[in-house]
């Protein structure tokens, strides 16, 4: 089962049985918390696109990687 976040990132093939969970009550106004296992990183309003920064810090405190489909 892959995770797929923008559609550019999976979880690594090791870690198939990692829970991943959304919850929107945990944050302020548009902002959430998705929890992978045992890290957790704040999104903002789902409906906006993310920064290059802003997605790539998300993905270093979820402890996942960047894999381009190319």
């Amino acid at each position: 089962m892959d995770l797929r976040l923008r559609g550019k990132t999976r979880v690594p093939k090791k870690e198939k049985s990692v829970a991943c969970s959304w919850h929107p009550d945990k944050g302020k106004g548009s902002h959430g918390v998705l929890k992978y296992g045992n890290k957790r990183t704040t999104l903002r309003n789902l409906k906006d696109e993310l920064k290059t920064g802003t997605y790539y810090g998300m993905l270093k405190q979820l402890g996942l990687t960047n894999r381009d489909p190319n």
